[in-house]
């Protein structure tokens, strides 16, 4: 583990990094990870202004020890209004990667690399990640079946060594990693190393409800099921009552005008805006509207802990 290439490209101890969470990652926890050996990423959407995304960077560089690294995710389709801004104050303070999801990468990658700012793209099979090598993408980051959140459709196994087969730049591994073992597992598929999430969220360092920590500790992997009721996107959230009571499908009108192409992007936009409201409502305030998203990895989850504690039961 202390010899991954992760670790060379990140200047980090172990090839982790601390993915990035909606609503679930802040400034505390990621320099935490760093202390802890390993990198940690923000998703800027967690930042309502670009005063605060930018007092946030500053922050994390104050904060930077040896053997630490830290980033932004950044949604890149049309969804993110925030997106340009967002990468404007990004590239201008200065991060050490960005991770980009849902959409090209293109501008992010060019205008990144200006400010020496690696780039890693979020993928779910073979053909995106051909396109995002050709852009110039730093590395992929390969989501698989296991991921919690926006997951992929390919088991861990299948789609690390496919990719590491076809393309020609490292590939870190998201999806289905809490303990030692699964991070030595993906390793062994070939990835350079892996992007862990959702065992971090029953850490103290989170800022959700404990409602939201004690469902991870509370349920597993059986619990957790695929709904396409939060972003227009398959996302992956614990089975409560009121997931079941709205049902994880479409409905048949959001069906039927998302095969309109001029109609998409907006229902898209629409789809992404209610679901955000409804997922954030339920991770910083009680609700009975409960939409946590998590992955199967909190099978491992038993107890609240620091940050620091979560990444040794990952190493040790």
């Amino acid at each position: 583990m202390k010899s991954a290439k992760l670790n060379q490209l990140l200047n980090i101890k172990y090839p982790i990094i601390q993915a990035p969470m909606f609503l679930v990652s802040n400034t505390t926890m990621v320099i935490e990870a760093m202390k802890s050996g390993i990198a940690g990423c923000i998703p800027a959407l967690n930042y309502r202004t670009l005063e605060e995304l930018r007092a946030s960077i500053k922050e994390l560089k104050e904060a930077k020890v040896d053997g630490g690294s830290f980033g932004f995710n950044l949604i890149v389709n049309k969804s993110n209004l925030k997106y340009k801004g967002q990468l404007e104050v990004i590239c201008e303070e200065g991060t050490d990667f960005i991770i980009t999801s849902l959409g090209s990468p293109e501008e992010t990658i060019n205008k990144a690399h200006q400010h020496n700012i690696k780039v890693f793209c979020d993928v779910t099979d073979l053909k995106f990640a051909k396109k995002v090598e050709i852009l110039g993408a730093d590395a992929i980051i390969a989501v698989n079946n296991e991921a919690g959140g926006h997951r992929g459709n390919s088991s861990p196994k299948d789609l690390i060594t496919q990719l590491v087969t076809e393309c020609n730049i490292p590939v870190i591994s998201a999806g289905g990693v809490g303990c030692k073992a699964d991070v030595e597992k993906m390793l062994s598929f070939g990835a350079i190393g892996v992007s862990v999430g959702s065992p971090f969220i029953a850490s103290k360092e989170a800022n959700v409800t404990e409602e939201y920590k004690q469902a991870c500790i509370e349920n597993g992997a059986d619990d957790i099921v695929m709904t396409e009721r939060i972003s227009g996107s398959p996302c992956t959230v614990i089975n409560t009552p009121y997931v079941q009571k709205i049902g994880t499908k479409q409905t048949w009108i959001e069906s039927f005008l998302n095969k309109n192409k001029k109609l998409k992007k907006w229902v898209k936009m629409i789809r992404f805006l209610i679901g955000t409201n409804a997922v954030t409502n339920a991770a910083t305030k009680a609700t009975y509207k409960t939409v946590w998203v998590a992955g199967p990895s909190i099978e491992y989850t038993r107890e609240i802990l620091p940050v620091k504690l979560i990444v040794a039961k990952l190493v040790n």
